[in-house]
């Protein structure tokens, strides 16, 4: 059974067709990377399936359930959240504060949701940095927090949006660890990504946009020797 699946989507911002008929799924505990220049509408199936946008055509399921246009707090409620490419932590909040705020969606109690949010900091790396001043952190720890924020909602599935851009080498590869590593907790990835080395190496799948629409869909390798993904993405990238 997918866990999430778009099925004919498109979106339109006027005469703007943003994607176009994108279909693909997303099974349980599967790392998935969504590839394509910018402005290829990765971003925008991230906002479609998270709520933030409705689709112009075609459906939306997770778990079985038809989710597209549904609000926000529905789908994170159900199980599936997002991150953002610009990061932005509440910044005269502790780390412990921003990831309480997503512990508190399955842990109404504060005692709870504090010993909830301290378990997700540790596990992506920000343990002992609880009472630090979010906006305090490097550009690799507030990628971490918002990882963090995210994990805390409890999710199934988690659409991470360049969560590794302006990182550093090190800092990239255990980015990658962390990722391959939530599925010992259960949690399926959907993740955009331009950074080749680091999507090929996490990804069991990976599917490829280009002018909204998708282009190529399989095995990173397979991919990655794709005539048209080497024209439209990876040529493009190398050029």
């Amino acid at each position: 059974m997918n866990l999430l699946e778009f099925r004919g989507v498109g979106k339109s911002f006027g005469g703007l067709r943003a994607s176009d008929d994108i279909s693909f799924a997303v099974r349980p505990n599967e790392i998935v990377g969504l590839i394509g220049p910018n402005g290829a509408g990765k971003t925008t199936l991230f906002a479609m399936a998270s709520g933030f946008l409705r689709p112009t055509d075609g459906q939306i399921w997770f778990d079985g359930r038809r989710i597209d246009g549904r609000d926000t707090a529905h789908i994170c409620a159900a199980g599936l959240v997002r991150t953002f490419q610009i990061v932005k932590p509440f910044g005269d909040m502790t780390v412990l504060e921003n990831a309480m705020i997503g512990a508190f969606l399955r842990h109404p109690r504060r005692d709870d949701a504090e010993s909830a949010a301290a378990a997700v900091l540790r596990r992506v790396g920000l343990g002992g940095r609880e009472q630090q001043i979010a906006r305090t952190l490097t550009l690799s720890g507030r990628k971490r927090l918002e990882v963090a924020k995210a994990l805390a909602t409890g999710p199934r599935l988690l659409l991470l949006d360049e969560v590794m851009a302006g990182l550093t080498t090190v800092e990239t590869g255990e980015m990658v660890d962390l990722v391959l590593s939530l599925r010992r907790d259960g949690v399926a990835v959907l993740v955009i990504e331009h950074n080749m080395k680091a999507i090929m190496r996490m990804s069991d799948r990976i599917v490829v946009v280009h002018h909204g629409c998708k282009i190529a869909e399989g095995e990173p390798n397979a991919v990655a020797n794709d005539p048209q993904v080497v024209a439209a993405y990876l040529g493009e990238a190398h050029a």
